[in-house]
């Protein structure tokens, strides 16, 4: 994972960590510059972009990750090199967890001054709160960035606080529809999918295909990323995978039928369901030929809870 760090002198520059050893950061969640006006990852490369309108918001997250104590803060647009797709692909697949383990996740909201919401938390406008304005709630991508972080704060593009999701959770579920205990952190396995493909219902990408892909974390799944096959065959291979997983797992993972002679021996049986207890608890029982009322010829039985 690349971080931007913020150096000694003030500036910023691009650090990769392994698995492991990624030090605490905050992250920005954002919507993008048109015109080629974001600052990439090759502009970091090359120490260019600062004439970028994008420049602007990568100087906000440095501000505040410095008053919030964080040497390290993450933008997508500049961490991530896109012209690896294998690079773009896990970035792709890892970014709910990116998010989810940020310290804070700031939402700069470049088309809201501080002046369009300075009643904001005081005043509750069920459909009509002045976040609503913002095309940030619009957006695709924003609503993994959204829910994945424990704390999300939110600023006008003057820099200025204007709430966390705490404080304005009522408003950002009139304006999204998404159920406050999803705001709180209820894990999305409590949600089922029809709802949670109802938040996204009316976000859009830019590329079709992140409309599938954007809610990879909110569906708890990881799969390849094939640009060019379509809105319709992203989502049909989402929800294939989503309702895989979902299945209620069975209790045990016996790879073969049970034995239909294996009767009358419930002490056998008490004994592996005590030994299937605990987590990740395995037991087997091997015999040969059997005696009386039990014929067991061959009995390999493995549970495992």
């Amino acid at each position: 994972m690349r971080l931007l760090r913020i150096n000694s002198d003030g500036n910023f520059s691009l650090a990769r960590f392994l698995p492991g050893e990624i030090p605490p950061y905050t992250i920005l969640s954002h919507t993008w510059e048109t015109d080629n006006q974001e600052l990439t990852f090759q502009d970091m490369v090359n120490r260019a972009g600062r004439n970028k309108a994008g420049y602007r918001k990568i100087q906000f997250c440095r501000d505040q990750a410095k008053k919030d104590d964080l040497q390290y803060f993450w933008v997508d647009s500049c961490c991530i090199d896109k012209a690896s797709s294998a690079e773009l692909s896990e970035a792709i697949n890892s970014m709910f967890r990116w998010y989810q383990d940020a310290v804070k996740c700031y939402v700069y909201l470049s088309d809201l001054s501080t002046s369009d919401v300075i009643s904001l938390v005081s005043s509750r406008l069920p459909g009509g709160s002045p976040l609503s304005r913002s095309k940030w709630f619009t957006r695709g991508w924003t609503l993994q960035e959204l829910l994945a972080p424990s704390s999300v704060e939110f600023f006008s593009k003057e820099g200025d606080w204007l709430g966390d999701k705490g404080t304005l959770e009522l408003h950002i579920s009139d304006i999204t529809g998404i159920a406050v205990k999803a705001l709180q952190g209820t894990p999305m396995s409590h949600f089922s999918l029809d709802e949670r493909i109802s938040w996204a219902t009316d976000r859009q990408t830019t590329i079709e295909e992140d409309q599938a892909y954007c809610l990879l974390g909110i569906f708890e799944v990881h799969i390849p990323l094939i640009y060019g096959e379509g809105r319709k065959n992203a989502f049909r291979r989402l929800q294939e995978v989503a309702k895989f997983t979902s299945k209620p797992k069975p209790f045990s993972t016996v790879p073969f039928a049970p034995d239909p002679g294996f009767v009358n021996r419930p002490e056998f049986l008490a004994w592996i369901h005590d030994k299937c207890a605990g987590p990740g608890a395995r037991a087997a029982l091997v015999g040969l030929g059997g005696v009386g009322f039990v014929n067991v010829r061959f009995l390999n039985i493995t549970s495992q809870c």
